[in-house]
């Protein structure tokens, strides 16, 4: 009778610690469950809160990256080119007077590498008019003699055998007496051509 008491009652001691095991065990898993998606919810959200404003930042600075490598490399020739540009000489340059009887000397500054170029576009740029336009030029110094080679463009309504013997004083007066005229340079002589072919004044 004893040993059927003790039987039972161990059984139940049993029975329910195994319950409560369980019960604890389920509320504790329920709670992990329920814990578990909160933290979870909580970076996913934040992650994908955050997420808009991230990658445009990241791939901005990707693409920023590239640029300011390109400025670094581009920043030694643009400051070369700058440095080039800074370097100037001054030549004495003629222009005609209005009434195309004399030319006038005035000291300009022009950048000091192809000095003999820059003062030929100088002279060009005064002469170029709505009707008489230049399309481009060439010059080539040998044994002291240069040569002006004039490209007239194509939409120019004037050509440079209609051009009046004031505007032919002020265009080749004015080039030929520059260049002759800078000893720095050795020009003797002065040739005008068009297109390779000689310029007859």
């Amino acid at each position: 009778m004893n040993t059927t008491k003790r039987y039972f009652l161990t059984l139940i001691f049993v029975t329910m610690v195994a319950s409560l095991g369980s019960c604890s065990s389920n509320p504790t898993a329920s709670n992990i469950n329920s814990v578990t998606p909160s933290p979870t919810t909580a970076p996913t959200n934040s992650v994908s809160s955050q997420t808009p404003s991230q990658i445009p930042s990241v791939a901005q600075l990707r693409e920023k990256s590239p640029n300011q490598e390109s400025s670094k490399e581009n920043t030694p020739s643009s400051s070369t080119s700058k440095v080039a540009t800074s370097k100037t000489t001054n030549v004495t340059l003629y222009t005609s007077d209005t009434q195309c009887q004399k030319l006038i000397p005035e000291k300009v500054s022009v950048p000091a590498e192809e000095p003999v170029k820059n003062v030929v576009s100088k002279i060009l740029e005064k002469r170029d008019t709505s009707d008489f336009s230049l399309s481009g030029y060439r010059v080539n110094i040998k044994n002291g003699i240069a040569t002006v080679d004039l490209r007239i463009s194509p939409e120019s309504k004037r050509q440079i055998t209609s051009l009046s013997s004031c505007e032919q004083f002020a265009l080749f007066g004015s080039l030929r007496k520059t260049l002759t005229s800078n000893a720095q340079w050795n020009i003797k002589e002065v040739r005008f051509t068009e297109r390779g072919q000689d310029i007859v004044l």
